[in-house]
């Protein structure tokens, strides 16, 4: 919930849990959000401090377990530390690139013998930290000028730009450059998902368009984004004949898996302001042949205008394609969006067209099954006038399934949006493409009936097994605003998420369907 929070509403999200058991379930989520860099502070319970290091009931080494995946840990050794540490914590949390900053708190710090007046500092002080506050005037210069000196320019954005607060300066560069705009899986939303500009997601499960472009372009603006394997592919293949630009606030990482022919450190918001500044004080645009000729290029690669297209089928089987499509329609690419890790992170990431930032809500880089739903509990909490769906798989549902408690004791009327097909999509897939379709744990032959257990719970199940009854079924649903509803959709259990990367290879060779490949 504290994660959802965060990511909707850029602030920092608080964790309070007690010792033993309580810290050490918290560690799957604070790696969560250290992977895609999102504020967190986590205050943990810990046995009395007389207590630490002798073995106590319920004591875990929280500093030491935590170390790996935090920004920073802290243990409060005398109450009177409390102000300035929580001070310390925020601030680590929130400044330079986000993460999750832990505070074990031994239980009779809070209940001290002695009388004593807390004093909260104004500002935090911390010798050893202070991160960038600006890129360097120099390399921003040198970056514009490879920008309007390139023939086929591509934008690389991430989820540091929606972190950074920086959409509007990336929306208004893309637009001066007039380049074509990618985003990470993370960053969805940072650029306008309707806009002309706009080819798709790129990497693993990106679009024809936007892999293609990334293998073509000659220059690479990439701003808050990280080169992951998941967007690279062969490292040694990525991109043969492209210069890099790659601005983000972590020094450390930039240039971590691919060189950066123009590195710039600094937060992205003020970088990209002072790149619109420089583009309007030199008073050039990019060469108008050479620009026109990239996006007939790309245009053509476009075809039709459906960065994702996919068999509709007969008209009465819901393809999972079609059920976020609908989505969409329904919600008028309005909504807040979670979803858990599987096939349907993907369609969702792929069908739902996000225009602003912060509105889709998924585990990136660790990829936690059992994310989507708490993280639309804390959506909802922020933002309790808006829709907030969770996207979700049989799989993942269960691993949280008991939260629907929790909405039902605080009134939280999220969506929850099933895609039934019965297995572990994502698993079967590979299974399907790399061991001869020998399936093996990957099928769910022991699923409860999920609108009886729904309904147990005091909400709202519906089943959807025919394509005729979709829309107008979750047109019903997200009329219900004070319900939560649970829309349990049987899906194709024979589609796959296509395009897929060939493993190993370039940012062109990708499966576009089962029989088909670049």
């Amino acid at each position: 919930m504290a994660d959802g929070y965060a990511r909707a509403t850029g602030k920092a999200g608080v964790v309070l849990v007690t010792s033993g058991p309580g810290a050490t379930n918290a560690i799957t989520g604070i790696a969560t959000a250290y992977m895609d860099s999102i504020p967190m502070v986590v205050l943990s319970g810990q046995v009395a401090s007389t207590l630490v290091g002798t073995d106590a009931f319920q004591e875990t080494d929280m500093i030491g377990i935590s170390r790996p995946i935090v920004k920073h840990s802290f243990m409060i050794k005398h109450p009177s530390e409390i102000p300035e540490i929580l001070k310390k914590a925020f601030y680590l949390a929130q400044s330079g690139r986000p993460g999750p900053v832990v505070v074990d708190i031994p239980k009779d710090m809070t209940n001290p013998a002695e009388k004593f007046e807390y004093v909260f500092p104004k500002k935090a002080k911390l010798r050893s930290y202070s991160p960038a506050v600006r890129g360097h005037s120099g390399q921003i210069r040198k970056a514009v000028e490879m920008l309007l000196a390139a023939k086929r320019p591509i934008i690389y954005a991430g989820g540091g730009v929606i972190m950074g607060n920086a959409s509007a300066q990336l929306t208004e560069l893309a637009q001066l450059l007039n380049a074509p705009v990618t985003n990470t899986l993370m960053g969805l939303g940072c650029y306008p998902g309707t806009d002309r500009q706009f080819v798709g997601m790129l990497g693993m499960h990106g679009s024809y368009t936007a892999n293609l472009a990334m293998h073509h372009t000659d220059v690479i603006l990439a701003v808050g984004a990280r080169f992951d394997d998941r967007v690279i592919n062969g490292a040694s293949k990525f991109c043969p004949n492209a210069k890099i630009i790659h601005i983000d606030i972590d020094p450390a990482s930039i240039s971590k898996t691919i060189k950066a022919d123009v590195p710039i450190v600094g937060p992205v918001e003020s970088v990209l302001t002072e790149m619109v500044a420089t583009l309007k004080e030199i008073g050039e645009t990019p060469d108008k042949a050479s620009v026109a000729a990239w996006w007939k290029q790309i245009d053509e690669w476009r075809g039709t205008g459906d960065l994702f297209p996919y068999n509709r089928g007969d008209g009465t089987v819901i393809k999972p394609q079609a059920v976020i499509e609908t989505l969409c329609e329904v919600t008028k690419g309005d909504a807040y969006v979670t979803s858990d890790v599987g096939q349907h992170q993907m369609f969702a990431a792929q069908y739902y067209r996000f225009n602003k930032p912060n509105r889709w809500i998924n585990s990136g880089g660790l990829g936690t099954m059992g994310f989507g739903f708490p993280a639309a509990m804390g959506v909802k909490l922020s933002f309790p006038d808006e829709h907030v769906a969770c996207v979700t798989g049989e799989g993942s549902i269960q691993m949280n399934i008991q939260e629907l408690s929790t909405c039902l004791q605080y009134g939280l009327p999220v969506k929850i949006i099933l895609l039934n097909n019965g297995v572990l999509g994502m698993v079967r897939q590979w299974q399907d493409m790399s061991y001869g379709a020998r399936h093996s744990h990957s099928y769910m032959e022991s699923l409860p009936d999920f609108v009886k257990l729904v309904e147990a719970y005091g909400h709202v199940g519906m089943r959807i097994t025919d394509l005729k009854d979709l829309k107008p079924k979750m047109e019903e649903a997200f009329a219900m605003t004070d319900r939560l509803v649970f829309l349990d959709i049987q899906v194709d259990v024979s589609e796959h998420v296509y395009p897929m990367q060939i493993k190993d290879g370039s940012m062109r060779d990708m499966w576009l369907s089962k029989t088909e490949r670049t």
